[in-house]
């Protein structure tokens, strides 16, 4: 056991530059070392489920894309392929292949903002340049396409709003040529920098068994050696039609994770000229009906940081009556506090961005219950209780001054 008077216990968050969203590690140190870490989440709770059951199926295909910026294709095409097994729509094949193409599209921007991410988490902010440099390629494909570079709003229950014409197609090789040049430099200067490779090699590990215990998904998951990807082993829209490999590693660390991204660049790359070249004619929707029949059924995804899950229940009015969202980083904040084990407080960035974290997609309400009873707190009665809870620990939150605030 740990001699406790040596211990030393970091915050660090809920606000913090190397965090962009707000959730809070508490740190025990031993040294420079990590002997344990405690996660606390719920910062960022926005309401979207309950959200989802005031309104109708059509304008929550717009407010699910606002779960996330980075992933909004992804849980938009998982909330709509929940609808339509309820209701019992057939996707037309060009609809098929339309969400598919902008499926894989959003993993390359994805993937090229994570890089960057990674390499300015180290200092290598000459790679962050690079990379999002190289994903504005994708993000004026999407204007193209879609008519938004962010939430694209592609999607529609039956199918999707937008079509591509042929000209628009050499368009996307054009820009796929050259990303695929540029993902190879990549994969070269991970391979061959001994810096870099030294920087994330041995960091943030995680041992298949764990992953598998935890319930990692996606590249973190890939990464540690777990062979599961949603688009093979659950195939949806049009992934039954296209050859791919699922990249997996072994080396069960932050540069395993970084060779998994890069390597599923190059697969995305291969399925996007797929998806091109066998493009099929067709219709790209078919009616939905305004009240989806009772039912209910659970829709997976495999989105850029791993398996998505929606479930919907409808109850045959125009509104869903229950919609819930287990997004991907909540699957995998469960092995970050592993990943963190017995490592040094100057990895914990860089281990907590190798997962490609986004806390405002996970955060939930928590409901507390007592032994006697349980209750809702209204919103006054939260604030207050926010009050008293500062105050407990020596802030007086009335000596703030807020924006807005006549006496400011």
């Amino acid at each position: 056991m740990p001699d406790k008077e040596r211990i030393v216990r970091v915050p660090i968050g809920p606000q913090h530059p190397a965090l962009k969203e707000p959730e809070s590690f508490m740190v025990d140190l031993q040294g420079e070392k990590i002997s344990a870490v405690t996660l606390r989440l719920g910062y960022n709770h926005r309401g979207i489920e309950k959200g989802c059951e005031e309104r109708t199926y059509v304008q929550d295909v717009y407010l699910v894309e606002r779960v996330c910026g980075i992933c909004s294709h992804s849980h938009s095409t998982a909330f709509v392929q929940a609808v339509e097994e309820i209701a019992g729509l057939e996707l037309p094949h060009r609809a098929a292949y339309i969400r598919t193409l902008i499926a894989e599209l959003e993993r390359v921007h994805s993937h090229l903002l994570w890089l960057g991410v990674a390499g300015h988490e180290i200092g290598f902010d000459t790679l962050l340049m690079y990379t999002w440099r190289d994903r504005e390629q994708v993000m004026d494909l999407f204007a193209e396409l879609t008519g938004n570079r962010v939430n694209y709003g592609i999607n529609t229950v039956g199918g999707v709003r937008r079509d591509i014409s042929p000209e628009q197609l050499p368009r996307i090789l054009k820009v796929v040529d050259a990303l695929e040049e540029r993902t190879k430099y990549y994969i070269e200067l991970a391979m061959t920098e001994e810096t870099l490779a030294q920087r994330l090699s041995g960091v943030g590990k995680l041992s298949k068994e764990d992953a598998v215990l935890l319930g990692a998904v996606g590249p973190t998951a890939r990464a540690s050696g777990v062979d599961r990807d949603t688009r093979r082993d659950d195939p949806y829209a049009a992934y039954g039609e296209l050859e791919f490999q699922v990249v997996t590693d072994d080396r069960c660390d932050v540069f395993g994770r970084a060779v998994v991204r890069l390597g599923e660049l190059m697969q995305t790359y291969s399925m996007i000229r797929q998806l091109v070249r066998q493009m099929p004619e067709g219709p790209i929707t078919v009616k939905a009906p305004l009240r989806i029949p009772a039912g209910e059924a659970v829709s997976r995804y495999e989105a850029p940081r791993g398996e998505d899950v929606h479930y919907v229940k409808a109850n045959g009015t125009d509104k869903p009556e229950r919609v819930k969202i287990r997004a991907p980083t909540l699957a995998n904040t469960q092995s970050v506090a592993k990943m963190l084990e017995d490592g040094y407080l100057a990895d914990l960035p860089i281990v907590v961005a190798a997962i490609d974290p986004c806390f405002s997609c996970t955060d939930r309400m928590i409901a507390v219950k007592t032994r006697e009873d349980a209750r809702t707190m209204g919103w006054e009665e939260l604030v207050q209780y926010g009050v008293r809870w500062y105050r407990e620990r020596g802030v007086d939150v009335s000596k703030i001054k807020m924006r807005g605030d006549s006496t400011a």
